[in-house]
């Protein structure tokens, strides 16, 4: 398997990989910490995969994806943190004030996980994050000790996982999520 990141530029790849099954259904298009929660629980329905084909074509693009022999595999959101809902989170703490980028969902493809493909996304999203002058880079995954993550959860990632890519806890955080405590991984890109 020889898995490719590219910048998440091609609104139908994302759409497939985060998008609804239904055009007309109101699903997370990975906007809940994109857009501040007013904007991102007014948008409805096909709106939000509108706002997502904006997003395809701005610079920086909403994030990475993940490539298989040239099907898409795999997402993972990354952006400057300041443009998300992460910059005013009561329950993620700012460690400082640089201009730091967050990852903060990663999904692989149903037929397509444990093949380490999140391991490439994660990757990929540094190397994104770099290419754009970032100081730091950021994740928010749960510290599940080894515990089992329930799926529709397990898109914030595992310490062990942001440990492996050389991330470091920098801060607890006041955020549960799937009975799991959330910690703040950083890893510094200067």
């Amino acid at each position: 398997m020889a898995v490719e990141i590219r910048a998440a530029d091609v609104f139908e790849d994302v759409k497939a990989m985060v998008g609804p099954r239904r055009a007309d259904a109101t699903v997370c298009w990975c906007l809940s910490y994109r857009l501040p929660a007013k904007d991102n629980v007014a948008l409805r329905g096909p709106e939000r995969g509108e706002m997502v084909r904006r997003l395809c074509r701005e610079d920086p693009p909403p994030g990475v994806l993940a490539y298989d022999g040239g099907e898409v595999v795999g997402w993972a959101a990354v952006h400057p943190r300041v443009d998300t809902s992460f910059a005013t989170s009561r329950k993620i703490p700012q460690v400082d004030d640089l201009d730091v980028w967050s990852v903060w969902c990663i999904r692989v493809r149903p037929g397509n996980r444990g093949k380490g493909i999140s391991h490439h996304l994660l990757a990929g999203a540094v190397e994104f994050a770099r290419g754009y002058g970032a100081p730091a880079i950021e994740g928010y995954p749960v510290d599940n000790r080894g515990g089992k993550v329930d799926l529709t959860m397990a898109y914030v990632g595992t310490r062990r996982l942001f440990e492996q890519a050389g991330f470091s806890k920098a801060a607890n955080t006041g955020s549960v999520l799937n009975g799991f405590p959330r910690v703040l991984m950083r890893l510094d890109l200067r």
